[in-house]
């Protein structure tokens, strides 16, 4: 499914705040007898023109080392890890609460999400003036639109409101520019937009099952649907989140794995669990995402960051079946047969990251992986259903979805549930999985949990990262900075 598409007609970079990148634009030389829309009006060039939105998430600056910084090595979940001198550049300030707006990472997720934005924005411009069967071109849309909000929600998570970019751009139109492209919205107004983006998406898109093999791990309606229920947990709208979350648990789409440990192997990829992965194969690979966190040492698999924390070891109820199946410990031998020796430099690594290269496809080329990044979980979607209804007074429920969880995992069941309860479910359910930073800021426990980390929060500051730098000396000085930076 991703394919790579180019068009060198009317995408142009402007400014570092939107980058552009060549491989994934229209690629039709200027001729007199055949235009853009004309090329896409063939239903197999609108397919790999939406292509080029999804082949971004495989870029580095979206989920490779700086995302893994931000939303795992900061938080209590993970230690920086590789070497003691080994920096990662801004990676041992991230550890340490100690980043400011100058660091990489933030600057590369701004890029690599306005990016996505970017390529989306032109996708839907062209879409909509396609003259192809309609019901594929409604269902691209949903896609592109499905694509557009996740990155605005990963946006409006790190940052806070943001500049909503929402149509193709001029970039002779200064002004526009000035208006649109530099001017931070509110957060409510952010994610009202991701509201509009997944209530159109799911409108538009197919049950998972609808689906032909071929286009199998393309955004569905139970994709868009679950982003939104988690768009709704974040804002505390716990009716329609829960109502949201029985779309999807009603739609017969999904359930859970027999197997924990299945989830991230290759034999679970887009599997029942799955709802919406970041989709990988040897010729087109996921940047980095493996490399960074692979155990470093003799034999070397990667660059050793990420390594999962003695305090995430310590959480995990006694006979968890999840914390073997989401920490490598030191030595020990890994579900493949491979042996963990004493001679790696840390003494865990992060199990949902590793690539197999004796039991899954494999070409040599760690640098970009097979493996795919599973972004939405059904695993996660019940947590979510749980955490809603425990707010809204439905504990019968909020219990019945932990259990589910925690029967998988080799746990007894529990009679009741708080929302500690919940919390402690979800930190042990999706570990090292990038939303632990964001659900210690939402549930207002970020700094007991820093503290109890070593490390100091600054309430009113790092509740969001800071705007990077370099877009506010890009905008002329128009993009405000969060407070405390």
């Amino acid at each position: 499914m991703m394919c790579n598409i180019k068009f060198k007609t009317a995408i142009l970079l402007f400014s570092s705040l939107i980058f552009f990148s060549c491989e994934d634009d229209l690629n039709v030389e200027p001729s007199n007898a055949l235009t853009e829309i004309d090329f896409l009006n063939d239903p197999n060039n609108a397919v790999q023109l939406v292509n080029g939105v999804y082949n971004k998430q495989l870029d580095y600056n979206m989920y490779a080392f700086s995302w893994i910084g931000i939303t795992s090595i900061v938080s209590d979940d993970a230690d920086k890890g590789s070497t003691l001198t080994d920096t990662g550049v801004d990676k041992g300030r991230l550890d340490n609460l100690a980043f400011g707006p100058t660091d990489i990472s933030f600057n590369d997720v701004w890029i690599g999400r306005y990016d996505g934005i970017y390529r989306a924005n032109n996708a839907l411009f062209y879409l909509e003036q396609l003259s192809i069967e309609e019901s594929l071109k409604n269902r691209l849309i949903g896609e592109v639109k499905f694509l557009r909000a996740l990155c605005y929600f990963d946006l409006v998570r790190c940052f806070g409101g943001v500049p909503l970019v929402i149509t193709k751009i001029d970039i002779n139109d200064t002004a526009q520019i000035n208006e649109v492209v530099y001017v931070r919205k509110s957060k409510a107004e952010t994610y009202a937009q991701i509201e509009t983006d997944l209530l159109d998406a799911i409108d538009k898109l197919p049950l998972k099952g609808a689906y032909a093999p071929n286009d199998k791990g393309r955004a569905s309606k139970g994709a868009a649907q679950s982003l939104l229920a988690k768009a709704y947990l974040y804002q505390e709208k716990w009716q329609q989140s829960y109502d949201m979350c029985g779309n999807v648990m009603s739609s017969a789409q999904y359930g859970l794995l027999t197997n924990y440990a299945d989830v991230w192997k290759e034999i679970g990829e887009n599997g029942s669990e799955s709802i919406y992965e970041v989709q990988a194969t040897l010729t087109k690979g996921l940047q980095d995402y493996t490399n960074v966190q692979g155990p470093r040492g003799t034999p070397d698999l990667g660059w050793g960051f990420n390594t999962p924390s003695l305090s995430l070891a310590n959480s995990f109820e006694p006979g968890d079946v999840r914390r073997g199946s989401s920490i490598i410990f030191v030595p020990s031998v890994l579900w493949d047969g491979f042996v963990a020796p004493t001679t790696w430099t840390n003494p865990r690594y992060n199990y949902k990251s590793y690539q197999s290269s004796i039991a899954e496809s494999w070409n040599g080329d760690r640098t970009q992986t097979a493996k795919n990044l599973r972004i939405l979980k059904y695993s996660d979607l019940l947590l979510i259903r749980a955490e809603a209804a425990f707010h809204l007074g439905l504990n019968s429920e909020a219990t019945d979805r932990i259990n589910d969880l925690r029967t998988r995992a080799g746990l007894g069941t529990l009679s009741s549930v708080t929302l500690i309860s919940i919390l402690k479910e979800r930190r042990a359910e999706m570990a090292m999985e990038h939303d632990r930073w964001f659900d210690l800021i939402r549930t207002g426990q970020a700094q007991a949990a820093m503290a109890a980390d070593g490390k100091t929060f600054i309430v009113g500051t790092h509740e969001l990262f800071p705007i990077p730098q370099n877009q506010i000396i890009t905008s002329g000085g128009l993009l405000t900075q969060n407070p405390g930076y």
